[in-house]
């Protein structure tokens, strides 16, 4: 096994650990955890920049650095729905009915959010599968490379909310720590938003694209890329 396929294979093992070290009911686990996981985006980047520069591209790797980047952001979405980062807003002692509407706002936007994105991921999928069952590989586009940065970004920001929730919510909530989390909070959502619109326009040119797929004739082939 080449370097580039290990590498995938050590971002797989990395993701039960993001998920545990986020469960941790300790403050400094979600440090971790966010740690890890960008860690984790890191191999990514550098299995593709290696299989590429030393020609060490193979079918394992094409089956491997997907189901890696998929299931590692796939994993993350479900934490950050399930533990609602923007609690947080909850257990402030101002201002109470605006912060439940901020949290409210902000758990109902993430959640819908992330089943766009996983949607997305699955359709895509799906029309690989079908454009491989045909001969064919299908063209990826820039806003797919865009989608993945602003994953590897988005979610470790909105991940690390959880580890100032723990801060707040053990009695150190003085007003330089609910701005600094608020900014980060209010960071989070804007980044939030543009993965979503990355991740939409990449599903959509990426359908435009590769129409042809559909079609009863094969049409030519073209490169393809993992995002």
């Amino acid at each position: 096994m080449n370097l580039p396929n290990t590498l995938s294979l050590i971002r797989i093992c990395m993701i039960p650990l993001v998920v545990v070290m986020y469960i941790l009911n300790y403050a400094w686990a979600p440090i971790v955890a966010v740690a890890l996981f960008i860690l984790a985006a890191l191999t990514d980047f550098l299995d593709g920049y290696i299989a590429r520069k030393y020609n060490m591209v193979t079918d394992l790797g094409k089956l491997l650095d997907p189901i890696a980047d998929k299931v590692l952001v796939t994993a993350a979405l479900f934490l950050i729905c399930a533990f609602s980062p923007y609690s947080y807003k909850l257990n402030l002692s101002e201002n109470l009915a605006q912060n439940t509407a901020i949290y409210q706002f902000a758990t109902i936007f993430i959640t819908c959010g992330s089943i766009v994105v996983i949607a997305r991921e699955l359709l895509i999928s799906a029309v690989r599968q079908i454009a491989a069952t045909k001969g064919v590989v299908v063209q990826a586009n820039i806003f797919g490379k865009i989608k993945t940065v602003l994953q590897d970004i988005t979610l470790p920001v909105i991940m690390s909310l959880r580890y100032f929730s723990f801060l707040l919510y053990y009695g150190n909530e003085t007003p330089e720590l609910v701005k600094i989390t608020d900014i980060i909070g209010t960071i989070g959502l804007v980044l939030f938003a543009l993965m979503i619109v990355a991740t939409l326009l990449s599903g959509i040119i990426y359908l435009v694209q590769n129409r042809f797929v559909f079609a009863e004739n094969k049409q030519p082939t073209a490169e393809s890329s993992a995002n």
